[in-house]
């Protein structure tokens, strides 16, 4: 079993920025793929970033390809996404998750899921 906290988010201005964090405990973190997912009022949830279980490769979403940035200290089993220039569709509720096969965009994956932290961006 493992669970997921999030935490760092918050009302930021457009242009901004902010650091996300997930914090694991339980199973052995540093052999789980880690997601970033985020999902606005009225919307479906949607991939943001994923990075492998040993941080060597990662993967964003095209929408914010280039502004958020996602990493991994195993030492401290906590997955990060930095998050610049936002945007105010940023606006969401971002969820990390966990996954024991490979990295991936597709949600169905992730067998773990936190509790959420929410990002408003004011434009």
């Amino acid at each position: 079993q493992v669970q997921l906290v999030e935490s760092g988010g918050g009302l930021v201005q457009a242009g901004g920025s902010l650091r996300l964090s997930c914090a694991a405990s339980g199973r052995t973190f540093s052999r789980l793929a880690i997601g970033w997912f985020r999902q606005a009022p009225g919307k479906e949830r949607e991939f943001v970033a994923a990075i492998s279980w040993s941080g060597s490769s990662t993967y964003d979403a095209n929408s914010v390809k280039g502004r958020f940035t996602i990493s991994r200290d195993n030492a401290k089993d906590t997955v990060f996404l930095q998050m610049n220039s936002l945007k105010a569709e940023d606006t969401a509720t971002y969820y990390c998750a966990a996954t024991n096969l490979y990295y991936t965009k597709s949600s169905d994956a992730y067998n773990y899921w936190g509790q959420g932290t929410r990002v408003t961006v004011s434009s």
